[in-house]
């Protein structure tokens, strides 16, 4: 079947969203903004899951790590579908993760299938073979139903004949993995004080240290090496990827991105006594524009450490630290991998409750359907 044709634009991101003179640029970026709000919207009812136009500004520019494309198709002048290809330039360069959205009303139309092979072909001159995406999806369905999608690690599923289902496989992807996206309502109902005396009994020969956005200059080192065992050691299911290189330069980049992007970080480390390494950390982060939010970044206890509730410990220790700085925190949201046992168990403890689901796919661009 001919896919129809659309004028598929490519964003161009203004400098700078400051000053009261808005430019052609800047006001074609807001417009985009407000498309992703409403896409968005469409499938969650809220914007906990968007962002600021200042945050997508920065995380959205090209750096010496990731480069990103970002387009869209107007209909009758109106911006209603848009597409991003994300590449990255240290490590996975054969690889690159796209995704495709089209708003409800303008769907059945071959306007996500234009975008989709847009942003594959672009991909593709960029030497990039296996390519990814993903799907979202509330948590309306039923888990245990039957007419439901698995991933390869036999975890987690989704309803097989969701819209996004059906245009991956379509399009020749498989389904990977399904990651699990929680909320916990603050102040959490569980017993803190007990989940908290129980992990320290287990924790004796650790002591817990924490910082805001900005990573003490003597830990840095350390942190960068169990950030770095985020792409090891959390579960990926059968995607793509490659470990990834972290030094000092690139956690203050991260750091950076963060403060221009409005965000700020809270910090909770298991340091080992006896060596003085590093053995855990965990991330909470806010925005002034979402002051009812926080979002779970990463969590990491390294493979050696592990079998002490570390996890718990620095978790509870962060949520407390998070209810005295950030008090009009209500809600905080997290993602994990649906074969991470482990880490849902705590965040299962600690309250958190199924919000949705999000599909994780990938296939190989070396033939028309092969996938990997």
């Amino acid at each position: 079947m001919t896919t129809p044709s659309y004028l598929i634009e490519q964003l161009s991101l203004p400098a700078s969203l400051d000053g009261q003179d808005v430019d052609a640029e800047a006001a074609e970026f807001l417009e985009f903004m407000g498309l992703c709000d409403e896409l968005v919207l469409q499938t969650w009812g809220d914007l906990d899951r968007s962002m600021s136009p200042a945050a997508r500004l920065q995380y959205w520019r090209d750096t010496a790590y990731t480069r990103m494309r970002l387009f869209f198709v107007r209909v009758d002048g109106r911006m209603v579908a848009n597409s991003w290809v994300r590449c990255e330039l240290q490590e996975n360069l054969s690889s690159a993760l796209l995704h495709v959205s089209v708003l409800d009303s303008f769907a059945g139309r071959g306007i996500g299938r234009a975008l989709l092979e847009h942003t594959e072909a672009l991909a593709a001159a960029d030497g990039r073979t296996i390519l990814q995406t993903f799907t979202e999806h509330p948590a309306d369905f039923d888990v245990d139903a039957p007419f439901l999608i698995k991933p390869a690690t036999g975890t987690g599923a989704l309803p097989a004949g969701a819209p996004g289902v059906r245009f991956a496989e379509q399009a020749g992807y498989r389904l990977e993995q399904v990651e699990r996206f929680s909320s916990l309502e603050v102040p959490p109902a569980a017993d803190l004080d007990s989940l908290e005396r129980d992990a320290l009994a287990r924790a004796v020969e650790y002591d817990l240290l924490h910082w805001t956005d900005s990573c003490p200059e003597e830990l840095a080192a350390q942190l960068a090496v169990l950030m770095s065992r985020m792409s090891t050691d959390a579960p990926t299911g059968a995607l793509s990827y490659e470990p990834e290189t972290w030094d000092v330069a690139r956690v203050r980049h991260v750091e950076d991105t963060w403060r221009r992007a409005g965000q700020s970080a809270l910090v909770v480390a298991a340091r080992h006594r006896a060596t003085g390494e590093l053995a855990a950390y965990t991330v909470l982060q806010t925005t002034s524009d979402k002051p009812w939010l926080a979002v779970q970044d990463d969590t990491l206890v390294a493979a050696g450490h592990r079998g002490h509730r570390l996890g718990m410990l620095i978790k509870i220790r962060n949520l407390r630290l998070l209810g005295e700085a950030y008090p009009a925190v209500r809600r905080v949201l997290t993602y994990n991998a649906a074969e991470n046992d482990h880490m849902l168990r705590i965040n299962i403890a600690l309250g958190f409750k199924p919000a949705g689901y999000d599909g994780e796919w990938q296939r190989t661009a070396a033939g028309a359907g092969t996938v990997t």
